[in-house]
């Protein structure tokens, strides 16, 4: 087996249609596929629905048919959106093996498993369903990717020790962060005894273009070291494989330029040294002063509010997108579960009297409706 410390993810695939997601560029693929394999390593990440339900049958094109399979480690990853009924487990799991073009797989994943698609997945039993997989050696190891708190990451692990493996939402900007809560739900993983593989380690490119005060003491760290200037995406990488516990760090990589910047400094992996860490946090000060909300998760706010308004999580979303420009309507989806939504909001006061950093709370509400819930 090769070097399975960083992997390929296979959901930003270069294409030849920017507008098409189906229209992958399997040639550009396959001379991918050839550097990452000759620099030792062979981890492939897919799943049912990346690029359109068509990243694994690329994968097969590209990858599968064109290096030894014992060479390889691949993972995929149950639709369990999809699946409405047990046998439903099994369709989808057949249709998988064909179309990576493989008869078993080495990591196999329910997918982006959080608070909603829990339910549903004990309903089905789709836990079970895994674990047979593993029994009949049709998959090497089980587990799940997650997006959700580290309260719920708790509970599915206390029911499912089974498990071999989470895949976490993991960079230095979520590392503290009131979403992803990178750093809790790592920790929760490592007090259960589980292997990482990290997903979003440059946070959907995030951290690989710094805005010009980040890039700045970037520059300044490294020509002050007298070292050659890398790019912003090798050091949120390595932050994540700097990671006691983390197995592979997964990149989806969409050209050959950005698959040979990465590979070129994971070949001889270099744990992030002490100033490196420092920098990290100077970079996510830099990057959450443009937080809108002052808001430190309390939840007093909550405690008084008569519809029940996810005020803190919330406020976390609003954040997310004044530091990255961008929305998670998956988070919103699970941080409203058993929620009122920010527009109920009848306007009363409690929350505001409640808490302790004095924040204008519902004129924020307002703010957060017209971003989330007039698209919803």
């Amino acid at each position: 087996m090769g070097n399975i410390k960083f992997g390929f993810g296979t959901m930003r695939l270069p294409r030849l249609d920017p507008e098409d997601p189906q229209s992958i560029d399997i040639e550009q693929y396959k001379k991918m596929a050839d550097v990452f394999m000759d620099r030792g390593f062979c981890y492939f990440d897919t799943a049912y629905p990346y690029h359109g339900e068509r990243s694994e049958e690329a994968l097969k094109e590209a990858v599968v048919r064109r290096f030894p399979r014992e060479k390889l480690v691949i993972a995929d990853k149950m639709p369990i959106l999809r699946v409405k009924a047990t046998e439903d487990y099994q369709k989808y799991f057949d249709t998988q093996l064909k179309r990576c073009g493989v008869d078993y797989f080495d990591i196999y994943l329910l997918h982006n498993l959080g608070r909603d698609r829990y339910i549903n997945t004990q309903k089905y039993g789709g836990f079970e369903f895994i674990s047979r997989l593993k029994e009949k050696g049709l998959v090497k190891n089980i587990g799940f990717s997650f997006h959700d708190d580290a309260d719920t990451l708790e509970y599915i692990l206390s029911e499912h020790p089974e498990v071999d493996v989470v895949q976490l939402q993991i960079n230095y900007l979520d590392w503290e962060g009131a979403v992803a809560q990178s750093k809790r739900c790592y920790n929760v993983a490592m007090s259960h005894g589980k292997s990482v593989i990290v997903m979003e380690p440059v946070k959907g490119g995030t951290l690989a273009e710094l805005p010009p005060k980040a890039m700045e003491i970037f520059k300044e760290y490294y020509k002050d070291k007298g070292q050659s200037i890398p790019s912003p995406a090798s050091l949120a990488v390595r932050y994540a494989a700097s990671l006691e516990g983390v197995q592979t760090v997964l990149s989806g990589m969409s050209s050959l330029a950005q698959l040979e910047d990465n590979t070129s400094y994971m070949v001889d992996f270099k744990p992030l040294t002490e100033g490196e860490k420092i920098l990290t946090d100077r970079i996510t000060e830099i990057l959450k002063s443009t937080i809108k909300v002052p808001c430190t998760g309390c939840r007093y706010c909550l405690e008084v509010c008569p519809k029940n308004i996810n005020i803190p999580d919330y406020f976390g979303l609003l954040n997310l997108h004044a530091v990255t420009g961008k929305k998670s309507n998956m988070y919103y989806e699970r941080f409203s579960m058993a929620h009122g939504k920010a527009k109920e909001c009848i306007g009363c006061g409690a929350c505001e009297y409640n808490c302790p950093q004095h924040i204008e709370i519902r004129e924020f509400l307002e703010d957060f409706a017209k971003l989330y819930e007039e698209e919803v």
